[in-house]
């Protein structure tokens, strides 16, 4: 069940789109009352009389309580053609009595004998026209009904108290009402748009619904810093948003088992796009800068990106090495001044993952761990393909990438239990591409096309980029 912080760090996150639909909501209603005809509406007071024995000397009411029930029934009297037709005739209105009745309206207060006729128009000064022409005319026509054949005088007097005057202001559109109406109603739109969307969204947004995907804990998270240059080897950079966190996964993976250390682990992720092999040679990097010697494999063979990242010769490496065509020693190459060793992929080969699951790929691992102090090998998704499954459990285990509000729950519950189906050993997991709280979101992707282990035609390397 969500709390209120987890409403409002939904809003908070989608306020552009609440922005958005607020102002397109409220800018609907302004246009709709700017552009709506006004219309004023005029209201004329009259006053019912009746003669002191119009109600007869047996009648318990008074002649005031008479009028004040007989002028109920004069409110309907108001559209009828009796008073209406004289009256579009009398000002030579555009109007016919039926279209006029639609605009003609009268009401008795409560407790009184005031009768009060209400006329709308276009035109203000028609309006009260209208409302006094159409009392008068009422008056007449009362009287006249109200009159016995045997008499000459009337017994009910409507008099014309207060004349309309041509009102100020229109009656509708209501500008204010409407505006603060649109606005309220805009953000609540765009509020309820938010917390829709974030109900509806499956990706992983913080650490908390991290640990509830995995059996494994969180290494830390990597931020994302929109206002920074883009770049994928920010451990190099102490000041860069990213490098602490880099550090902080260095220091978790040292007390993952005390007892038995760790020394060479897959790096993968889920599916494409994620960031497993920006991750894979930041990490590379700081483990580098602690004073440790690291050897980075590029084991994925598919669509490698760590030579390019690094700016290494990537002709030659690890297929040639489990093909027996070169040396273990002779494929390593120095980066950054002897800080660590890379092993390129070499050529893709058609059958990644017979090569990665052999037992020269076991040897290869193995020599290099008594080599090295730590050895990281970059591998594909999970999902698409099972050369990380298989390395992993080769390896001493696997840390897992997992790419804030890109990755699905769904994916990554799948992807852990791939590794848990062949026990190997997840590590962890690393939350990357966090969102600072003055950035804004992020997006990238790039295509795997994995398949039958063959590259396509038409691929072509991405431009380097964080997000790989």
């Amino acid at each position: 069940m969500m709390s209120l912080g987890d409403y409002i760090s939904a809003v908070r996150r989608r306020w552009l789109s609440v922005l958005a639909i607020t102002l397109v909501v409220f800018g609907f209603a302004a246009i709709s009352t700017y552009s709506s005809p006004k219309v004023y509406t005029a209201t004329a007071q009259n006053f019912v009389a009746l003669a002191s024995d119009a109600a007869g000397d047996s009648s318990p009411l008074t002649g005031a309580q008479f009028a004040a029930q007989r002028v109920k029934s004069y409110t309907e009297i108001v559209t009828s053609p009796d008073v209406l037709v004289p009256v579009v005739s009398e000002l030579n209105l555009p109007y016919t009595a039926q279209e006029l009745a639609g605009k003609v309206s009268a009401t008795n207060p409560p407790l009184t004998v005031l009768l009060m006729v209400s006329a709308i128009d276009g035109s203000p000064a028609q309006a009260a026209a209208i409302a006094n022409a159409v009392s008068v005319e009422l008056g007449r026509t009362i009287e006249e009904l109200e009159t016995p054949n045997a008499q000459t005088v009337a017994p009910v007097k409507v008099t014309l108290t207060d004349p309309a005057e041509p009102p100020s202001a229109p009656s509708s559109p209501k500008t204010r009402i409407n505006l603060i109406l649109g606005l309220v109603l805009g953000l609540a739109a765009g509020i309820g748009s938010a917390l829709l969307r974030n109900a509806l969204d499956t990706t992983v947004k913080s650490p908390k619904e991290l640990d509830q995907l995995a059996t494994a804990p969180s290494l830390g998270a990597v931020l994302f810093d929109t206002n920074a240059k883009t770049q994928v080897l920010s451990a190099l950079d102490a000041t860069a948003v990213q490098s602490e966190g880099y550090r902080t996964i260095r220091a978790n993976l040292q007390y993952v088992n005390v007892d038995d250390p760790i020394h060479a682990f897959v790096v993968t992720s889920a599916a494409p796009g994620d960031g497993k092999t920006t991750v894979a040679c930041n990490l590379a990097i700081a483990v580098a800068q602690a004073g440790r010697k690291v050897c980075l494999v590029e084991a994925d063979l598919r669509r490698p990106r760590v030579s390019e990242y690094l700016q290494l010769n990537a002709q030659t490496g690890l297929t040639e090495v489990l093909s027996g065509q070169i040396k273990l020693e002779d494929a390593l190459q120095d980066w950054g001044r002897g800080m660590l060793k890379v092993l390129p992929p070499g050529a893709i080969p058609p059958n990644p993952s017979e090569l990665l699951g052999s037992h020269q790929m076991a040897q290869v691992i193995s020599n290099l761990k008594r080599e090295f102090d730590v050895v990281i090998l970059d591998t594909p998704p999970l999902l698409a393909v099972s050369d990380a499954a298989v390395l992993a459990s080769q390896a001493d285990g696997a840390v897992v990438v997992v790419r804030h509000g890109k990755s699905s729950k769904d994916a990554v519950r799948n992807a852990v239990a791939s590794l848990e189906q062949i026990n190997a050993n997840i590590l962890g997991t690393v939350l990357n591409a966090v969102p600072v709280k003055r950035g804004g979101s992020y997006g990238y992707a790039y295509g795997y096309g994995y398949g039958d282990g063959k590259p396509s035609g038409d691929y072509k390397k991405p431009a380097i980029q964080q997000g790989a």
